[in-house]
């Protein structure tokens, strides 16, 4: 997911991709964007969905009584 949002975000090419992930080698940064353009339409929906789901998250996050609930929690033994 990381290569293909590399490319979509930032028009990464393949060896600027790997130079960010240096623990992936080029066949396998091909392979994931071969996987995408080939299945895009499904690709792009799991992404509008974990963007969806990062979004209520830092909703969840940034109200004032969880962050204080999860304080106290913190502070409990």
């Amino acid at each position: 997911m990381e290569v293909v949002l590399d490319k979509i975000a930032y028009g990464s090419s393949p060896e600027e991709i790997h130079f960010q992930h240096p623990n992936l080698s080029l066949a396998q940064i091909h392979g994931a964007l071969t996987y995408y353009y080939e299945n895009k339409d499904k690709v792009d929906e799991q992404i509008r969905r974990g963007l969806e789901e990062s979004d209520k998250l830092a909703a969840h996050l940034s109200d004032a009584e969880f962050r204080r609930k999860l304080g106290n929690l913190k502070r409990s033994p």
